[in-house]
């Protein structure tokens, strides 16, 4: 920890959408004490961090004048985290406290002015996905950590009194851990509503299709936990079964869309995955023709 700071300091959030929410009320539960909640002065921001600094015993604030919290966490969309720090560089002393950022993208570079100005920043993100109306746990979720020494002290105590698991990541492998948090769930969450899509080929609606998908997508996560990729792996691809795939190529012609997901999803397969009678997919697979 940094000379004076307490176990547990007093922490000031910057930003109360989806992210901030959950870690603050993590944070509370950890027992840290919620100073203050940092918005935009008006609008939609403000109100929202009234909403959560009233669940935690916390003033909501448009600016950090009034705040002499020592852990300031920046919880903003990435583009606007260079842009709250400079807003509040100039607002209080810097030098003793540590300021973090969630961005899974981003290095701490982002909060440099502050940097500059006394405070020990760093990166800290969790590999996790937060959506509104969903309060999951942090208990056993990874964060990816990277910044300046004290910063990190901080910032791995932080992870273990909310139950997660901290581990370091270099500056320049930030935008490729991002793509990859994005292919396991945003782009996961757009894979099923391509599921849905070709339901509706096949005769039936979203609502039934989500309701039938359900049983083979637990089964399917449960057997990658378990087996790992390849030991999950099933159905005609990995049997070698070019018939099949031919039938499929043809039907979903119909969609461009649905045949390109599909084609770029099998020929992954075929390069990452264990699969017979390889060449003849392949062939099937790169075909012009369905």
């Amino acid at each position: 920890m940094l000379p004076g700071m307490a176990a547990k300091p007093r922490v000031a959030m910057v930003g109360a959408g989806n992210l901030g929410t959950a870690l603050t009320l993590a944070l509370q539960q950890a027992g840290y004490s919620i100073e203050a909640v940092i918005a935009h002065a008006g609008g939609a921001s403000l109100k929202r961090a009234q909403r959560l600094a009233g669940q935690v015993a916390a003033r909501a604030a448009t600016n950090l004048s009034v705040v002499r919290a020592q852990l300031i966490w920046f919880c903003v969309p990435d583009a606007a985290i260079a842009t709250a720090a400079r807003r509040l560089a100039e607002k209080i002393e810097w030098k003793g406290r540590v300021a973090l950022h969630s961005s899974g993208a981003l290095s701490s570079d982002e909060l440099g002015v502050l940097r500059r100005r006394g405070a020990s920043v760093a990166s800290v993100h969790p590999l996790m996905t937060f959506v509104r109306g969903s309060r999951g746990s942090l208990a056993g979720v990874p964060f990816a950590l990277e910044g300046d020494p004290a910063a990190l002290r901080v910032a791995r105590c932080v992870v273990e009194a909310v139950g997660g698991h901290a581990y370091p990541i270099r500056k320049q492998d930030k935008a490729a851990y991002h793509a990859w948090g994005t292919f396991a769930s945003p782009l996961f969450t757009a894979l099923l509503a391509t599921m849905e899509q070709v339901a509706i080929l096949a005769g039936v609606n979203r609502k039934a299709a989500k309701q039938r998908m359900i049983p083979i997508l637990q089964q399917t996560l449960a057997n990658y936990a378990a087996f790992g990729a390849a030991g999950a792996f099933s159905g005609p691809i990995v049997r070698g079964d070019v018939d099949t795939v031919k039938r499929h190529r043809r039907v979903l012609s119909r969609n461009p869309i649905l045949h390109d997901v599909y084609v770029a999803l099998a020929l992954s397969a075929l390069r990452h995955l264990p699969v017979r009678n390889e060449r003849a997919l392949s062939r099937v697979l790169k075909s012009n023709g369905n």
